[in-house]
């Protein structure tokens, strides 16, 4: 008997020295967002510290925790967790561990269902009726003026492409251009000083090329390709040249053939007027172009 009682005085003393550690869990089957509250708490502190988890980290990933708060005294020891899952199926609040001096404590595990519980059929309400909202000029103009300047920009790109396509391109093809590019090319010839030097090959097949180039470009005449004798029968049927211009072309291109295949050597006062006469040719030609437009125009 005295063996039963000393036992029993034991556990009592035992009991009431130890901590006592208690959870409850509000609900286990949720909705889908719902907000569920865990609370967990450790009586009989005498004091002694609790280590556990720290804010807003007890529970697994599963668990969205909203709010975690501790409360602590002498003797007690309450943590309240406030959470919700935004998944459906069954989850685990594992055991949660708490450390009381050099005790550990855990608490039991909890399954909980979540559930979702919208129907596929379900209407959803807006919360508030719809309101109408007058907008003025400003307002239409801060919502749409990125598209309306986008609208601008593309519109007057497509304009300057045009205006690029249709006089862009003319300006450096016109007949000023051509005469003046050729006049700079007949320049830089007579620099080479052929005509000092009796280089008279050279100067002709140079002089005879820059003039076919040009023809080709200003009267699109194909004296690129033509043979000689072709292009003057061209030019006398075309009659896009004058007569004055086509003489001095003719005596040219004939004279440096003959140069080219060394059947005339000729001198240098020759040499010095074909340049001229070419020159001379070149700073005409824009008079034929008139010419030719208004006999097209009549």
């Amino acid at each position: 008997m005295k063996r039963i009682l000393f036992i029993l005085c034991f556990l009592i003393c035992a009991n009431a020295f130890s901590q006592i550690l208690s959870s409850n869990l509000e609900k286990k089957t949720l909705a889908l967002g719902e907000v569920n509250h865990l609370i967990i708490k450790i009586d009989n502190l005498s004091g002694k510290p609790v280590t556990a988890a720290a804010k807003n980290e007890l529970l697994p990933f599963h668990f969205e925790e909203v709010k975690d708060s501790i409360g602590q005294n002498q003797n007690l020891y309450e943590r309240k967790i406030e959470f919700a899952v935004y998944e459906e199926g069954k989850f685990t609040i594992p055991e949660l561990e708490f450390k009381v001096g050099n005790q550990v404590l855990k608490t039991i595990p909890y399954e909980i269902d979540v559930m979702n519980t919208a129907q596929k059929a379900d209407q959803i309400n807006d919360i508030m009726n719809n309101k109408e909202v007058k907008l003025e000029a400003k307002d239409y103009w801060e919502l749409y003026k990125f598209y309306i300047l986008a609208a601008l920009g593309i519109i007057a790109l497509i304009i300057a492409i045009v205006m690029y396509m249709k006089w862009g391109r003319k300006s450096k093809s016109s007949p000023a251009v051509a005469t003046n590019q050729t006049l700079k090319e007949l320049d830089s010839l007579k620099k080479k000083k052929y005509i000092e030097e009796g280089n008279y090959r050279s100067f002709y097949v140079e002089l005879i090329e820059i003039s076919r180039k040009f023809i080709t470009k200003q009267y699109h005449l194909p004296a690129d390709v033509l043979l000689t004798d072709d292009l003057i029968d061209l030019m006398k049927k075309n009659n896009t040249i004058s007569q004055e211009n086509e003489k001095v072309v003719e005596d040219v291109f004939l004279r440096g053939d003959l140069v080219k295949f060394a059947k005339t050597f000729p001198d240098k006062d020759a040499m010095e007027k074909d340049f001229a006469d070419v020159r001379e040719f070149v700073k005409r030609s824009s008079k034929d172009l008139e010419f030719e437009n208004l006999r097209k125009d009549v």
